[in-house]
């Protein structure tokens, strides 16, 4: 059996997955902040990973901790320095480069749709996904998620924004073509055949359900 030594240090501890991240996206994503700037890309990346990990805000995390930027400063550069088709288009590429290899022949592979409630101003928008009222309103920050569900483990393959106009027949394409590529790259056989459908509300805005492909 192996020894209690052995066990913690096979543990991956909070600030050792945090600094990975960091590291990831410092070297995914080129951030000039300009030559007075008083703080590094990596200290807008660690905010950005801290809230994400945490379930909050930047502004959030900002006012909280005592040695965060300022919560504007980080969402100014996150704003204006990143083009969010590309952010898309990266990430899911980080997401991809190991994890085919390490799936098996046949995968269940299952697109979920997650809707973040949006409570801002009416006049500020745009990119925003519109569906049926849930948690007091119609619009959402909203994206879908393409992943293989191997031994109940989740593992993620691409991440696509959805806007107003989007409907489950574009993100189902997008994903298809990206399994077929899959396929072609990595040399298997990766099914894709519908075994559930998906659900389109009758309404004049587009919201997706569940879908799972074998």
């Amino acid at each position: 059996m192996p020894s209690k030594q052995q066990q913690a240090d096979s543990e991956i501890h909070g600030d050792q997955l945090l600094n990975f991240l960091v590291n990831v996206l410092t070297g995914a994503f080129t951030l000039n902040l300009g030559e007075n700037a008083e703080i590094d890309p990596e200290d807008i990346f660690e905010v950005l990973v801290g809230a994400t990990a945490d379930g909050t805000s930047i502004s959030s995390l900002c006012e909280k901790s005592e040695d965060a930027p300022s919560g504007n400063y980080v969402l100014y550069h996150l704003r204006t320095k990143f083009d969010l088709k590309t952010v898309e288009s990266t990430g899911s590429t980080l997401l991809q480069q190991d994890v085919l290899e390490t799936l098996p022949q046949q995968v269940e592979v299952v697109t979920d749709l997650h809707l973040r409630p949006y409570y801002g101003n009416e006049d500020e928008t745009d990119g925003l996904y519109y569906s049926e009222a849930k948690a007091g309103t119609t619009a959402f920050h909203a994206y879908a998620t393409l992943y293989a569900r191997v031994n109940n483990k989740r593992y993620t393959l691409a991440v696509r924004r959805l806007t107003d106009g989007d409907t489950a027949s574009d993100v189902l394409a997008e994903f298809l073509g990206l399994l077929e590529n899959f396929e072609s790259t990595s040399k298997r056989s990766i099914s894709t055949a519908v075994s559930t459908t998906a659900s389109v509300s009758h309404c004049s805005k587009p919201t997706i359900s569940r879908t799972s492909f074998q």
